[in-house]
Order: C-alpha cells, then sequence, then structure tokens
C-alpha cells in the first residue's frame, strides 16, 4: 500500500460518506452503553460526525495513519474469516482509538469498539474488516464527540 496525501483525501471522503451507515450504529452503541451505566447520552447527528471527522484529518500526523487503518479494514479479506478474526479486532481496535485521541478517550475507544463490532454485521459480500470499520468508525468518533454527562463538568482529581 502506497500512501499519498492524495489517497489519505479519498479515505477522507470514504469516511464521510460513511455517515449514513455509522451515525445510526453510533447512536445505538451510546444507547445501549448509556443504559448500562443508567445515563442519558446525547444522540450525534450527521454534522456532528462529519465535524468530528475533519478534524480527525485535519491533523496530517493523525490522518495518514487514520487513513492507513481503513484502507487496510476496507481490504482486508481472508478466506473463511475466522482466520483473520484477530488481525481486524486488532485494526479496529487501533482505528477507534486512534480517532478519540489520547488517553483516557483512547482506552474507552477500545474497549467502545467491542460493544459497537456485536452491533453490527457485513453482509455476505463485503470484505472480512468492513464490520471492524463501521465498528471502529462509530466507537472512535462517539467517544472523541462530547454527549456523556462525565464530559461535561471539570474533573474533580485535577491539581491546582
Amino acid at each position: 500500500m502506497r500512501l499519498t496525501p492524495e489517497t489519505v483525501h479519498e479515505e477522507y471522503e470514504w469516511v464521510q460518506e460513511r455517515a449514513d451507515d455509522v451515525v445510526p450504529l453510533i447512536n445505538e452503541t451510546r444507547a445501549y452503553l448509556g443504559s448500562q451505566f443508567d445515563v442519558d447520552v446525547d444522540t450525534l447527528t450527521d454534522d456532528a460526525y462529519a465535524a468530528a471527522i475533519d478534524e480527525v484529518f485535519a491533523d496530517g500526523d493523525r490522518a495518514v495513519n487514520v487513513a492507513a487503518l481503513v484502507r487496510l479494514l476496507r481490504e482486508l479479506d481472508v478466506t473463511g474469516d475466522y482466520p483473520g478474526f484477530v488481525i481486524d479486532e486488532l485494526l479496529g481496535r487501533e482505528l477507534a482509538a486512534m480517532i478519540a485521541g489520547e488517553q483516557p478517550l483512547r482506552l474507552l475507544a477500545e474497549a467502545t469498539f467491542h460493544v459497537a463490532d456485536l452491533r453490527t454485521h457485513g453482509d455476505d459480500t463485503a470484505t472480512a474488516g468492513a464490520d471492524d470499520l463501521d465498528a471502529a468508525l462509530a466507537a472512535g468518533v462517539q467517544t472523541r464527540v462530547p454527549g456523556w454527562p462525565w464530559q461535561q463538568t471539570e474533573s474533580p482529581f485535577a491539581v491546582e
């Protein structure tokens, strides 16, 4: 695989075009997690998704790595799928974390990836990495974008 500024832009456009599939998955994941933690979590709009992706790809160092992971997952296929299960999970977790940002959001996105992954399944014609790619986009963006009650207040652990 060769990455150039043009291929990074192609992957940016592709990720932006996934809003119709990813935003509902984000909202379903947020609703499920909210019910598990007994909190109300804001839903995400297509515009908020687009803005989050803009922000991720505006950082060139992050963009080239995100684009590489997106392209790998888009093309990853393994005969019978199961032998490739570990690599698509690994790439998906890393993509979710990279989109989310720095710690602790990075770790939260990795954990959330598995919740989102359980909620999406590619069809028989999709590559093995396709559902993991959507789950990674959903987990990373949902973690990056505010909407959780704990994100709306200052941390009581900050040292002044």
